[in-house]
């Protein structure tokens, strides 16, 4: 299963750029611009049925900057702390002691001072994972089976040994698809992993290029045999050989 984080940042060049390194490295990203957005995912992905099982897929670890448009992040630690032990890393531009310690004592697992490396980044989040007996799966990056082969470092894409053309979009949808090979994904994960949690009300945008991405890979899209329906959930990738 890949890793599956929640992203609190305001700011939306940043929130972009790490929104995308994030996902180049195999991550499920949830994005959320405010306090308001960040508890409504938090309560979606952490609540129980009576059957004992979670509403969504929950989440493995936040990220969490402070200064946002209607609070403090700081209030939001608080929250995640009381619902659940999820891995909490604090990413801001307050480099004071006295904000590192408050934030550690009130439970962040890590803090990182603005501006700091993609590559740091990834090695706190490994920590932290770690350090909370998270062994997630890596995501699939590489693909292979029936013909299809998908290599989301090289971003190249073959069926039967011929290169598949796939506009940006189409691309990404595949790859968020491949990461996680084998298992569903709702249309809800595919709208704000592909297109930004802003677009979770355009449904006809997963069936649309699921339509144009089985036009390209499969022999009989109306039978598709790589991009399976989950019917009332989303989409499910066959697992790799």
């Amino acid at each position: 299963m890949a890793v599956r984080i929640l992203l609190i940042e305001d700011d939306r060049e940043l929130g972009r750029a790490l929104r995308t390194a994030l996902t180049t490295e195999g991550h499920a990203v949830v994005s959320a611009a405010s306090l308001s957005e960040a508890r409504a995912l938090l309560a979606n992905h952490s609540a129980i049925q009576p059957n004992n099982t979670h509403t969504t897929q929950p989440f493995d670890l936040v990220l969490l900057d402070l200064g946002l448009p209607d609070g403090d992040g700081y209030s939001f630690l608080e929250v995640a702390r009381k619902a659940s032990h999820i891995p909490v890393i604090v990413i801001s531009a307050r480099p004071e002691e006295e904000s590192k310690i408050k934030l550690l004592d009130a439970g962040a697992d890590d803090y990182l001072v603005k501006p700091f490396s993609i590559g740091e980044l990834l090695a706190r989040i490994r920590v932290a994972l770690r350090y909370r007996g998270n062994l997630a799966q890596p995501a699939t990056l590489l693909y292979q089976r029936d013909g299809l082969h998908v290599d989301l470092i090289k971003r190249e894409i073959l069926l039967n040994g011929l290169p598949v053309k796939l506009t940006p979009t189409e691309y990404e949808l595949l790859a968020r698809l491949v990461r996680t090979a084998g298992q569903a994904v709702s249309h809800r994960q595919l709208l704000t992993d592909v297109w930004g949690p802003e677009y979770l009300e355009h449904t006809h945008y997963t069936r649309l290029y699921i339509g144009q991405l089985r036009a390209k890979i499969e022999a009989n899209p109306a039978d598709p045999h790589f991009i399976l329906t989950e019917t009332g959930v989303g989409y499910r990738m066959l697992a790799a050989d």
